[in-house]
């Protein structure tokens, strides 16, 4: 028995798929395909807030410059000013760097879950089901890979 891919919950050999601890023989699919799934909005949205917190302190800087430099106060005063906001705006380097992780993490998770889905007996079923783009090209091209070199009876 030749194992394809393996994980906590999937398991793909030369004989079957498991899946969550079901069983379908290779023999028994006859056809194999995928898609997606409905887009989640709370994907997309927790993006746009990603976006948001990127720019809100440059923003709120920028802000504090304008205001700096529009009233009419003292050099030491505006400098201040001035220096507070720039403070505010290198604050932003940090947490860039931990939102842009965040955001590149949405999107190698997508914001539509993709399936994977199989004649079984004559009937759809869905096998497996992950919002993981990558786990997903695995599981499937294993699937691909055993179903074409396993026996045809």
């Amino acid at each position: 028995m030749i194992i394809y891919y393996h994980d906590r919950a999937v398991r793909v050999t030369s004989q079957a798929i498991q899946v969550a601890g079901r069983s379908y023989p290779l023999t028994t699919l006859s056809r194999v395909w995928h898609r997606r799934g409905e887009r989640s909005w709370g994907t997309v949205a927790g993006r746009g807030a990603i976006g948001v917190a990127l720019i809100a302190p440059l923003v709120a800087a920028a802000i504090g410059i304008v205001i700096a430099l529009r009233l009419h106060t003292s050099t030491s005063t505006t400098v201040l000013i001035v220096g507070g906001s720039v403070l505010v705006g290198l604050a932003a380097a940090p947490l860039a760097d931990f939102l842009l992780g965040r955001l590149d993490l949405s999107y190698s998770k997508g914001a539509r879950p993709l399936e994977i889905w199989a004649e079984v007996g004559g009937r759809p079923t869905l096998l497996v089901r992950t919002a993981d783009a990558l786990k997903f090209g695995q599981i499937y091209r294993a699937l691909q890979r055993a179903i074409e070199a396993a026996p045809r009876y």
